[in-house]
């Protein structure tokens, strides 16, 4: 499915959830009813101040219209994920995590080590994105190999491994503990 049609189709079925009709989100947003049909139509391809615009007016994280959602287990490689752009930003969203309570940012340096964490409580998940060499992560029983650029997200309910793969492994990851 391509981006445009991933768009307006996220659009469509968030109208459609919070009852709201055409005319009535094309007017919150500023847009004409017809710009916003040729969109939630995958027709279009929106500007990101549009995007904006239609996030706001659907009270919804801008995200929410690049990604309809996500397994359980989500692995984007460095070429892959929805982008958008403006006039200076060029933005490529990763993971779409809800919080209702803390998020924890780690910068990582993973050895060559096998490193299998306990379980975390209920309500965390992990978020890790590799920004050099290459990490093996993830749930014990549904590890995954990331190389720079790629991130995953998982559940940390279940014992997961980190283990590096090359000399020199980095990584960003965001601990969400809901």
């Amino acid at each position: 499915m391509t981006i445009a049609r991933e768009i307006g189709r996220n659009i469509r079925v968030l109208r459609e959830a919070a009852g709201r009709s055409l005319a009535d989100l094309a007017a919150s947003a500023g847009l004409s009813k017809s710009t916003l049909h040729g969109i939630e139509q995958g027709e279009a391809n929106p500007t990101l101040s549009t995007l904006w615009a239609l996030a706001g007016a659907l009270d919804v994280p801008l995200g929410g219209l690049l990604d309809g959602g996500a397994p359980a287990v989500t692995v984007v490689r460095a070429d892959q994920g929805p982008q958008v752009s403006g006039e200076a930003v060029h933005a490529r969203l990763l993971h779409r995590v809800h919080v209702r309570g803390w998020v924890e940012l780690y910068e990582l340096d993973v050895t060559d080590a096998e490193q299998v964490s306990a379980a975390h409580r209920p309500g965390v998940e992990e978020c890790l994105l590799v920004t050099a060499g290459r990490i093996e992560t993830g749930p014990v029983a549904d590890r995954r190999e990331l190389s720079t650029g790629d991130s995953i997200r998982f559940e940390a309910t279940r014992p997961h491994v980190y283990r590096g793969l090359a000399e020199d492994n980095r990584a960003v990851l965001l601990m969400v503990h809901q």
